[in-house]
């Protein structure tokens, strides 16, 4: 069995955020319509840190990623990625995880901002400006144009300084969108005004959380997996701190992808997207980038 081993390099050259965009708007769609099986994840917590399994397939690919996620370590997630045939279970190509993690993060967050940020946003938030808050400005501006004022905010107040054409501020202010994508382990958003679509990227285990349970209790909150944010989400954060059940989330993206639930109905609601990565999205980028390296020539080709 000949198996394409990917660098991050090698996917880097094969893999751009617009690529992601569409690719994860079909996957949330075919999930919504029904056409694939849900995605599963698992979770394994060690001393500094945890790894976590997310799996899935569509049409005749599988994806599995085992990605390491520790608070101190630079970078802080890193893994791999097995694309394999969902046919026959031959294993296709080994690729590491980073880029894909990234890309596709923030094309889930586009997507969202599509069906769920008011027409007409012009102002963005975005907290965390590292390589993730860069490639969340990056996104959203791919689907909100109208969008000309950037707010930056970061501990390091030199990253803040450095996201491209961004203002940095000291504290939360008030916009038409805002995105959070840190490493908190406590609430850092209690509020927001009304109207407002806010992306929820950080928190993807179940120490790790940005929202305060009572600005999801008093949100429209759509999930892109609501058993998988139930479990590692701020979702899961609210629960448990009686501020909402599980019942109360309006749906989740696919479903609104698909057509079968409305997305934003009014300027006035607040709406939180609570994004925890699925796994079909993985699929989705990986296949893209398998595909490409074969016409490319790209990577190196071994025998288990």
């Amino acid at each position: 069995m000949q198996v394409r081993l990917l660098s991050r390099r090698d996917v880097a050259s094969l893999l751009n955020v617009d690529d992601c965009i569409d690719a994860v708007e079909r996957a949330f769609g075919m999930l919504g319509r029904g056409e694939v099986p849900p995605p599963a994840v698992a979770g394994v917590h060690v001393p500094g840190g945890a790894f976590h399994i997310k799996a899935a397939a569509a049409g005749d690919r599988f994806a599995a990623k085992i990605n390491g996620n520790f608070f101190e370590a630079v970078p802080r997630i890193k893994g791999v990625i097995v694309l394999a045939d969902a046919t026959d279970g031959r294993p296709l190509a080994l690729m590491d995880s980073i880029e894909i993690t990234i890309l596709r993060t923030g094309a889930a967050t586009a997507v969202a901002a599509k069906y769920l940020a008011r027409r007409g946003a012009r102002t963005a938030l975005i907290c965390g400006c590292g390589t993730q808050g860069q490639i969340q400005l990056q996104a959203i501006r791919r689907v909100l144009p109208g969008l000309d004022t950037i707010y930056a905010l970061d501990a390091d107040r030199a990253r803040a300084a450095a996201l491209p054409r961004a203002t940095p501020v000291g504290d939360f202010v008030e916009a038409d969108v805002v995105v959070t994508c840190t490493p908190s382990r406590s609430a850092i958003l209690h509020r927001v005004g009304a109207g407002t679509f806010v992306a929820a990227v950080g928190a993807d285990s179940h120490e790790k959380q940005e929202l305060a349970p009572q600005l999801m209790a008093s949100s429209k909150v759509v999930t892109d997996v609501t058993e998988q944010c139930a479990s590692i989400g701020d979702l899961h954060h609210a629960i448990a701190a009686g501020a909402m059940a599980r019942e109360q989330v309006h749906a989740e993206l696919g479903e609104i992808v698909a057509g079968k639930k409305p997305g934003r109905e009014n300027d006035r609601e607040t709406i939180i997207f609570d994004s925890t990565g699925m796994a079909l999205q993985d699929v989705a980028a990986a296949t893209i980038v398998y595909e490409r390296a074969l016409a490319s020539g790209i990577g190196v080709d071994f025998e288990l």
